[in-house]
């Protein structure tokens, strides 16, 4: 209705203009009617100056023609009124607003040099190569008003030259403001000064209000040009920004889903060239909208590509799909970690070459694995709260990193447990499943010590856990009384599968957290030896005791009473510097009679 109402005062006023300028005391001998608005004109000055008007008339000689109607003429009546003021030498300015329109009209009334000399057509495009193709804002002007003149602006080839006026003068202001930028050191060498991040695109601002289509070929022009790709990438989160931010209905989105495909269409190639968190964004946009699946894949390969820069925030992706019972999107994280884990070790230290050809995978670096497993930790973490989600999605987001990405796993140990504590009806096999993926040698003190009283964990866990407390305590015993050049007797429990050490400290460092672990001992040890005697009649009765009762509460108390007293029977023995072999092995019968007495 509005627009109705639009085109009903367009053509009053276009009745109105009219008779303003033409000739009242020479009555009309012809009328135009061009969508809607009619204009009472004369034949001679249209025929003198229009190719089409004048082979209209020609044809009707004969019936003496009054009337003619003009149909899909580019611009309306608006554009008409222009054409028809020219014809009648009635002065207008020609500007950034109205010079697309004058083309289109002037080509389509055929206001050629080949009717008439210095002709409409040949006014608007000397306007068009000596002031509009300079001007950067003015091409950006001319390509809105494009939009509602297609395809004959296209035909005419106004956008195609407006585009590679954009692009050209954006290119020349980097390449400008690159060498301003350049001045001579102390040591006589020419070099660069660092510049601030986007400066001198100012023209991302103005490219925000083109249409979308527009817009895709502008930026597919300019890296054509060689515009910086950062500079891209802060056009195309500016103009998504622009665009998503608004109220959204049922015909907004899929305007919004045509935005979001095509941004990611436009995605420069190199790393780094978008923030991740504006990646993160359009992806949550991508499920949100539905958008191809191409797209969202290529979001997560450029996402893992470096993930060891986000955050927590960035990967809780709600779900979107119906039907879905989970609150986060899970699987779209899952395979983000498994781009991660793929990649190429190459692209951590090529930053300008594209980071999505690569054929042969392999591992990331390791300082970005210990980043990305304490994210995947902490994510764990958060959606363990959530009631709904299997137990295999959980464990193929644990499993997804490489075995020696975790050096320590405190933060897998703790996203386990809230998942045991909120999944409380979990069967004892997936229970014991779910634990296989803790190496309780890389448990903190902290962490063993919780483990080894939690009553969440099946019972073979804790007596793992006190197994490798057990043998760490005596590392750290026996590391006090032997020179520095002699390494400890039993050093397997800090160390990884692969043979490195169990947290990433270096020798220097695991050497004087043992001293203070060992001063902490010495102090325990004068206080336990008092007990000593308590525990060796407490150790004969629940030997007596253990053959009537396998309880995973008596387990895991005789197994903590039959550490300590083993260790501190040892370790108080006159004359002796350090546990001997033959203790060493009948402690660890013992644990392994314990474990092959439960299972």
């Amino acid at each position: 209705m509005d627009k109705q109402q639009q085109q009903l005062s367009l053509v009053k006023s276009s009745r109105q203009s009219c008779n303003e300028w033409i000739f009242r005391d020479v009555p009309s001998d012809i009328t135009i009617e061009v969508n809607g608005g009619t204009f009472a004109l004369h034949k001679f000055p249209l025929v003198s100056r229009s190719g089409r008007i004048r082979k209209l008339v020609a044809e009707h000689r004969d019936s003496d023609i009054s009337r003619v109607e003009l149909m899909n003429l580019p611009g309306g009546s608006e554009s008409f009124e222009l054409a028809a003021k020219f014809c009648y030498g009635i002065n207008f300015e020609i500007t950034s607003l109205n010079v697309a329109q004058l083309c289109c009209v002037s080509d389509n009334l055929e206001m050629t040099e080949e009717f008439s000399k210095d002709n409409l057509h040949l006014h608007a495009e000397q306007y068009l190569e000596s002031i509009v193709y300079k001007n950067l804002e003015m091409c950006v002007e001319v390509l809105q008003q494009c939009e509602n003149l297609l395809p004959h602006a296209n035909e005419l080839n106004i956008v195609s030259r407006c585009i590679d006026a954009v692009a050209s003068k954006a290119c020349a202001e980097q390449i400008a403001l690159s060498f301003s930028r350049l001045e001579y050191s102390s040591s006589g060498r020419l070099h660069t000064i660092r510049q601030a991040k986007c400066e001198g695109d100012w023209w991302i601002e103005d490219l925000s209000v083109i249409r979308i289509d527009l817009y895709q070929r502008v930026i597919t022009a300019m890296k054509c040009r060689g515009v910086r790709p950062e500079s891209i990438g802060a056009s195309l989160v500016n103009y998504a920004q622009k665009v998503l931010t608004k109220k959204v209905d049922l015909v907004s989105t899929g305007h919004q889903k045509l935005v979001v495909e095509t941004i990611i269409s436009l995605l420069p190639v190199e790393r780094l060239a978008v923030p991740i968190s504006f990646l993160f964004e359009l992806l949550r946009n991508a499920v949100m909208l539905d958008c191809t699946i191409a797209g969202r894949l290529d979001l997560e390969r450029r996402i893992g590509s470096q993930l060891d820069i986000a955050t927590l925030d960035d990967l809780l992706i709600p779900s979107f799909r119906h039907g879905c019972e989970t609150l986060f999107d899970v699987d779209t994280v899952y395979r983000i970690v498994v781009n991660f884990s793929q990649q190429d070790d190459g692209e951590y230290d090529m930053d300008d070459v594209s980071i999505f050809e690569s054929d042969s995978p392999h591992s990331p670096s390791q300082s970005a694995l210990l980043k990305v497993s304490k994210l995947v930790d902490d994510y764990l973490a958060e959606i363990a709260l959530d009631v709904n989600l299997k137990l295999s999605k959980f464990m193929a987001i644990a499993e997804a990193l490489p075995a020696h990405s975790r050096t320590i796993h405190d933060g897998l140990y703790r996203a386990i447990d809230i998942y045991l504590k909120t999944h409380k009806g979990i069967l004892d096999a997936d229970k014991k499943k779910l634990c296989k993926l803790i190496d309780f040698q890389k448990l903190s003190q902290e962490a063993g010590a919780h483990a080894a009283l939690n009553e969440r964990l099946p019972l073979q866990s804790v007596v793992q856990v006190l197994y490798f407390e057990q043998l760490r305590l005596r590392n750290a015993f026996c590391c006090s009384h032997t020179d520095g050049n002699h390494k400890p007797v039993h050093h397997q429990s800090w160390q990884t599968s692969s043979g490195g050490l169990s947290a990433a400290m270096s020798p220097r460092d695991n050497y004087a957290s043992l001293r203070r672990e060992n001063r902490e001992l010495k102090l325990e040890l004068a206080r336990l030896r008092m007990r000593l005697n308590d525990l060796e009649k407490e150790h004969v009765c629940m030997k007596r005791d253990m053959a009537k009762s396998h309880s995973h509460k008596f387990m895991s108390s005789f197994s903590k009473k039959i550490a300590k007293l083993r260790f501190f029977r040892h370790s108080s023995s006159r004359g002796s510097s350090s546990p001997s072999r033959q203790s060493y092995r009948a402690d660890s019968k013992v644990i392994e009679r314990t474990c092959a007495s439960i299972e």
